[in-house]
């Protein structure tokens, strides 16, 4: 697959320059960043949330996770993972389980964890479990402008 057609044709709209990096298959954001050789902690993860009021796209660096209980305080939303059926229908053009955290790109609303706004660059999911999208850091945040932030991530 490559790159999943919605992200190419995003990065292209926002300007963004990017470089593919294949590497062998994996399961997780955590091994595409150890397959591909990239430090876990540039590598952004991100997690689908839902509740009543529709979908949240939650990103933490693949070193990290989610703090659940702290994220719906500070969103004041009582959220809970998106199921894979779910998630499979709002990625389409995206392997399951390989999305990339890209949620604008998919009309999806973004909170992202603050430790991501201080990476000089950063790797992700590109659509498929083959192959990671690397980007300079200023670059992807200009991807997440406009997107709420704060700090919801633990060590894993």
């Amino acid at each position: 697959m490559a790159i999943a057609r919605r992200l190419r044709w995003y990065l292209k709209k926002e300007g963004i320059e990017y470089e593919v990096l294949p590497h062998p298959h994996s399961r997780s954001s955590l091994e595409s960043a150890l397959e591909a050789h990239v430090p876990p902690n540039l590598f952004a993860k991100p997690v689908l949330l839902e509740d009543e009021r529709g979908y949240v796209m939650a990103i933490v660096q693949a070193s990290r996770r989610i703090d659940l209980d702290t994220l719906c305080r500070q969103l004041h939303r009582d959220l809970e993972l998106a199921s894979e059926p779910e998630i499979g229908d709002l990625f389409g053009d995206c392997d399951a389980g390989a999305m990339p955290p890209v949620g604008e790109a998919y009309r999806i609303p973004v909170v992202y964890d603050d430790a991501l706004k201080m990476l000089p660059e950063v790797y992700f999911e590109a659509g498929d479990h083959e192959d990671v999208i690397h980007v300079r850091g200023p670059d992807y945040l200009r991807l997440l402008s406009g997107s709420l932030h704060g700090e919801f991530s633990e060590a894993l």
